[in-house]
C-alpha cells in the first residue's frame, strides 16, 4: 500500500468531484514525511477513514416564490470529522453547490479547524439556491424550508453552522428562528455569525478578513516587510474582502482592487472603503456601481481575473475557489508580488500553488490556516453562547489576533521540523493532519 495507491482509490470511489480530488491531492501530497515517521497510519488505514466523510446528509428544498410558483432546491451537509470536537463549518447558498463542492469545503475545514487549537471538528453545507434577486420574503421562506431538514441532524454538541457565500445575518437570522420554532429551545450555540443583539460575537463579521490580514503581517514579517506603504489586490466584495481591505488599510497598505462575477474595480489612488461598503453590504449592488460613488480614477474592467494583471506587492484572492491559475500566479511575480495569501477557500489552482512554492522568495498562505479566522471567532461565539456572556469587540479581536499569531507559528514550525522551512503549505497540511489523526487514534476505529 502506498500514498499514490490510496489516493487513486479515493479518486475512483468519489468520481466527478473534482474539487473534493484536489483538495484531498494538495493534502496528500504533503503527508510523505510524516508518513516515513509513522508507518503504523498506513496499517490503521487513517488516510483512508480521515477522506471518508462520517456522514453525508441531502435532502429537498421545496419553497414558493412570491408569485406562487414552486422550487425545489437540494441542501446539503456533510459532517466529516468529529475527533476534535463538533461538527464545524459554514453553510453557502449559491447555484454552484453540489455534493462535490461541500466535500471539498468540509475536508479543508477539518484541518482548518485543527489549526486553530480549538476544539472543532469539520464539515460544510449549503443548497444550490441563488437569495441574489429574491425578495427577503422568498429568502426567508427558503431558509425555513431548509432547516426544516436541517434541524434534524444539528446541535450545539453535534453540528454547528455558519455563514458562508450567500449566507450572512440575515439568513442565518431567519434559520435560526426556524430551529428556535421546531425545536422549542433558543439553544444559542447551535448557529454561529447571528446578530450581536441576539447572541452573535463582536467581530464575528470582520474575523474571517481581519485573520486574514493578521496572518499576512506575521507572514511578512519573516521576511523583515510591513504592510504599511504594501500595495495590495483583493479579489471579491463580500465580507472577507471588504474587511481584509478594512485592516489591511489600518495597517498602512493601499488596497487598489475589489471585484465580483460582474468583474474588477482598480483605483489607484485606494479604494474608498465606505463607497464599496454601501455598494455591497447596504444596497447589495454590483461593483461598477463604484464609478457612480467615487468620481475619479477608477476604472471598471469586465474581465474578473484581471484583477491578477495589476501589478502589486501582495495578492489577497478572496472571492472563490479556483481564481487563480498558472499563468495568473506567474503574471503576479513577474509583475513583482512577493506575498500571496488566501482569504477564499482554495482560490488557487494545485498549478499555481506550485508556481510559489517553486519561486525563491516568494511567501504563500494557504487558506486552511490563512482565513481560519473567522471558524476562530465562531468558537469564541460559542464560548460566549455557552457561559451567557458576552465580550467586547476589542476583546474578541484581540483573542483573534492571538489565534492567527499561533497558526502562523504552527506552519511555520512544522515546516521547519519536517525540513521544509517557508513551506506553509506542507507545514499547513502536517500540522493540521496531526493534531486530527492523533484525536482518531486515540478514540479507536468510529
Amino acid at each position: 500500500m502506498t500514498l499514490e495507491t490510496i489516493k487513486a482509490d479515493i479518486f475512483v470511489r468519489n468520481a466527478g468531484e473534482p474539487e473534493f480530488h484536489q483538495a484531498v491531492a494538495e493534502v496528500l501530497d504533503c503527508l510523505g514525511p510524516v508518513l516515513e515517521r509513522h508507518p503504523e497510519y498506513f496499517d490503521l488505514d487513517i488516510i483512508r477513514r480521515l477522506c471518508e466523510p462520517e456522514r453525508q446528509i441531502i435532502f429537498r428544498v421545496p419553497w414558493i416564490d412570491d408569485s406562487g410558483r414552486v422550487h425545489i432546491n437540494r441542501g446539503f451537509r456533510v459532517e466529516f470529522n468529529s475527533a476534535l470536537g463538533p461538527y464545524k463549518g459554514g453553510l453557502r447558498f449559491h447555484p454552484s453547490v453540489n455534493l462535490g463542492i461541500v466535500k471539498f469545503l468540509g475536508f479543508e475545514q477539518i484541518f482548518k479547524n485543527s489549526l486553530t487549537g480549538l476544539p472543532l471538528g469539520g464539515g460544510k453545507g449549503g443548497a444550490d439556491f441563488d437569495p441574489r434577486g429574491k425578495s427577503e420574503r422568498e429568502v426567508m421562506v427558503f431558509c425555513q424550508s431548509f432547516m426544516t431538514e436541517l434541524h434534524r441532524h444539528i446541535g450545539e454538541h453535534t453540528d454547528v453552522p455558519a455563514g458562508d457565500i450567500g449566507v450572512g445575518a440575515r439568513e442565518i437570522g431567519f434559520l435560526f428562528g426556524q430551529y428556535k420554532r421546531l425545536t422549542n429551545r433558543f439553544e444559542a450555540g447551535v448557529l454561529t455569525g447571528k446578530h450581536t443583539h441576539w447572541g452573535g460575537s463582536q467581530a464575528r463579521t470582520e474575523a474571517t478578513g481581519y485573520g486574514l490580514v493578521f496572518f499576512v503581517r506575521e507572514l511578512l514579517a519573516t521576511k523583515g516587510r510591513a504592510l504599511d506603504g504594501a500595495s495590495v489586490a483583493v479579489s471579491g466584495a463580500g465580507n472577507v474582502a471588504i474587511y481584509a481591505i478594512e485592516k489591511a488599510q489600518q495597517l498602512g497598505a493601499k488596497v487598489v482592487t475589489a471585484s465580483d462575477s460582474s468583474g474588477v474595480i482598480y483605483d489607484p489612488d485606494g479604494i474608498k472603503l465606505e463607497a464599496l461598503k454601501r455598494i455591497k453590504l447596504e444596497r447589495r449592488g454590483r461593483i461598477h456601481e463604484y464609478l457612480d460613488e467615487v468620481p475619479g480614477q477608477a476604472e471598471f474592467r469586465e474581465d474578473a481575473t484581471s484583477v491578477w494583471d495589476i501589478p502589486v506587492d501582495v495578492a489577497l484572492p478572496c472571492a472563490t475557489q479556483n481564481e487563480i491559475d498558472a499563468p495568473h500566479a506567474k503574471r503576479l511575480i513577474s509583475n513583482g508580488c512577493l506575498c500571496v495569501v488566501e482569504g477564499a477557500n482554495m482560490p488557487n489552482t494545485a498549478a499555481a500553488i506550485e508556481v510559489y512554492r517553486e519561486t525563491p522568495g516568494m511567501l504563500f498562505g494557504p487558506a486552511k490556516a490563512a482565513n481560519s479566522g473567522g471558524v476562530a471567532t465562531s468558537a469564541l461565539e460559542m464560548q460566549q453562547n455557552a457561559s451567557r456572556d458576552s465580550w467586547s469587540f476589542e476583546h474578541t479581536e484581540s483573542r483573534l489576533e492571538d489565534i492567527m499569531r499561533q497558526v502562523h507559528q504552527r506552519c511555520r514550525d512544522t515546516a521547519e521540523e519536517f525540513g521544509a522551512p517557508g513551506d506553509y503549505t506542507l507545514g499547513a497540511n502536517i500540522a493540521g493532519f496531526s493534531k486530527v489523526v492523533e484525536a482518531m487514534i486515540a478514540q479507536g476505529v468510529v
